[in-house]
């Protein structure tokens, strides 16, 4: 029976595996193994020491950076001078961004810097990069346990007068961010803490020194400050350590030293280097197997292995020169001819294995290209037409817009200021929808496509709806997907007050909130249920958005999540018979940023 490529593969490799096997096992049974416990139990206390002293050069230059303001004697007079948060503020709201900048170089990683005084106001922040994931807080004290301000209040508290190291988990990086945090005193009195600076660096400054010293994979070595949580981890946690690991945590977060070493389990070791001028311990899990090793057996039996592995693999691959070198090379001779020119050529070689199935998708491709050459005059033809029909349909709006523009000459000669201003409105609405090329406009041009489409209603409804705006001029020139706001007063008009008796009004508000684009379209109508409409929004369900029968909420709603992201979109608040408010959320940003930003 012919054997195919993937068996004759499989069988050799078999053969080799179980061969190597059966002489490992028996040059083990001669020898004896030794073990050498104590050699790596040196090696691996004497890799954590030396991180730690990497780690130690790394924090004192680091703190060397930080009491550098100590130079600025004027700070410091105005810290202490009892002056107002707002006055302090006021002065020194760029004094973090100085500090950070000149003091650390890149390599630091220094990613947030923040001042305080010391009753926990902050004075002067500084960050590196706002963006949806590269962000940090504001104050560290906005989400105080996510953020870990806790550890550094207690600090401040204390008597302690090193550098304080601690962490905080980031949600938007997914990953521990390193904090250090030192306190400023009067320099009138050395026991009068007047403010402290609190410096987050990114973890991965942390992980190039640790990285360094990963002996092995199945070790796993982490930094943790005693009394507080993990700082940064690296290497692998196999799940049987996983609780061991969990013990030994818990009595670090209690600051209880001395059960760490009580803690024992089977076929686990932990090693321990304290800090030596930092509250920073270094802590490695080892697996107890990876200690047992013979490392001159071993060194012998790999060169028995490598000797017979050397005169197995010869005979492996004469074996395999023979069964596919020859077909191969021609396969390659009829495509190297194919290729000069004589195209009627095939390949030969079409047995049952992998090599001759290649061979005949190889000939049915040939006859493929054959058959799509013959079709290609066609498809060029209908190119050709499809391309002057595209030239056509960009006639019909630049012909459009000319006879709106003609029309609202003639009326306003005929002295029909109405009609005039209606058929100016509507061009201006066509030329403003119709621009394809750019995506994105500004807010200030969607409120002048607003208002052009509120005359044209105005005069459709006879001013029977009344429209108030409250624009803030910070906003006009951020960016916004073009047509998102026309749709949502149309909604307003056409859902909100249509079976409305007596006064008609819709207010269009635009703000800034928390670095958020807030527009909101309120209505004084019959209202809606708008808890099953935010359910729906929050689903963005696509058959409801293709179904175009809300174009209004849905569309734009589905329209801002794919821009933008799930946290942003549309909301309704609304109650009946008093009328509803749709808010539309996106992240601030310039038209000059939009390209960069979707990069």
């Amino acid at each position: 029976m012919k054997l195919r490529m993937r068996e004759k593969i499989l069988l050799v490799c078999l053969c080799s595996t179980l061969a190597v096997l059966m002489i490992q096992a028996f040059l083990y049974q001669r020898a004896s193994a030794s073990l050498i416990y104590e050699q790596a139990e040196n090696e691996s206390f004497h890799t954590l020491e030396n991180m730690q002293n990497e780690l130690n050069t790394f924090f004192k230059n680091l703190e060397g950076g930080l009491i550098k303001i100590y130079n600025n004697k004027v700070f410091l007079q105005d810290l202490s001078s009892g002056k107002s948060i707002g006055e302090l503020q006021d002065t020194y709201y760029r004094f973090a961004y100085e500090m950070a900048t000149e003091n650390f170089s890149t390599s630091d990683g220094v990613v947030a810097f923040y001042i305080y005084t010391a009753e926990h106001e902050l004075l002067s922040t500084y960050r590196k990069t706002v963006t949806p994931k590269y962000n940090y807080p504001k104050d560290i004290y906005e989400e105080e346990t996510k953020n870990n301000g806790r550890r550094v209040q207690e600090y401040v508290a204390s008597s302690d007068t090193g550098l304080l190291v601690s962490s905080y988990y980031n949600e938007n990086r997914e990953r521990n961010i390193a904090r250090f945090a030192i306190k400023i005193y009067n320099n009138t009195n050395l026991n009068d803490c007047i403010g402290y600076i609190v410096c987050d660096v990114d973890s991965k400054v942390l992980e190039k020194i640790m990285q360094k010293y990963v002996i092995d994979d199945t070790m796993y070595i982490w930094l943790q400050p005693m009394g507080d949580r993990q700082l940064y981890a690296i290497g692998n946690l196999e799940e049987e350590s996983a609780s061991y690991y969990e013990k030994i945590d818990d009595c670090i977060r209690r600051g209880v030293r001395e059960e760490i070493q009580s803690i024992s389990e089977k076929n686990k070791v932990l090693f321990t280097v304290p800090g030596e001028n930092y509250n920073l311990d270094a802590y490695s899990i080892m697996p107890q197997e990876m200690l047992r090793r013979s490392q001159a057996m071993l060194t012998r039996n790999l060169v028995w292995i490598a000797i017979v592995m050397i005169c197995m693999i010869t005979i492996v691959i004469s074996y395999i020169t023979k069964n596919l070198t020859k077909p191969l090379e021609q396969l390659t001779d009829t495509i190297s001819r194919i290729r000069a020119g004589e195209t009627g050529l095939r390949a030969a070689y079409v047995t049952g294995d992998e090599i001759g199935q290649l061979g005949r998708e190889f000939n049915d491709m040939l006859d493929e290209i054959q058959r799509l050459i013959g079709r290609e005059y066609e498809s060029q033809l209908l190119l050709n037409k499809a391309e002057y029909k595209a030239l056509q349909a960009q006639i019909n709006p630049h012909f459009l817009y000319n006879t709106l523009d003609t029309m609202s000459s003639i009326s306003s000669i005929q002295n029909c200021e109405i009609v005039s201003s209606l058929c100016q409105s509507l061009s201006n609405i066509f030329r403003y929808s119709l621009d394809m090329k750019h995506p994105y406009s500004t807010v200030g041009k969607e409120m002048n496509h607003l208002k052009n489409y509120i005359f044209v209603m105005n005069v459709r409804m006879r001013e029977e709806v009344k429209y108030a705006f409250h624009i803030e001029e910070t906003v006009l020139q951020d960016s916004i997907p073009r047509i998102s706001l026309q749709p949502l007063v149309e909604n307003a008009i056409n859902h909100g007050l249509k079976n409305k008796h007596g006064e008609k009004k819709i207010t269009i508000t635009a703000q800034e909130q928390n670095g958020i684009l807030q527009v909101s379209v309120r209505d004084n109508g019959v209202g809606m249920d708008s808890a099953e409409i935010n359910r729906k929004l929050e689903k963005n369900d696509k058959d409801i958005v293709e179904s175009g029968n809300s174009i209004g909420i849905y569309n734009i709603n589905a329209r801002m999540k794919m821009l933008y992201g799930e946290r942003y979109g549309l909301s309704v608040e609304s109650v009946m018979g008093k009328g509803s408010c749709v808010f539309l959320r996106i992240p601030r940003r310039k038209v000059e940023e939009v390209e960069t930003w979707k990069r």
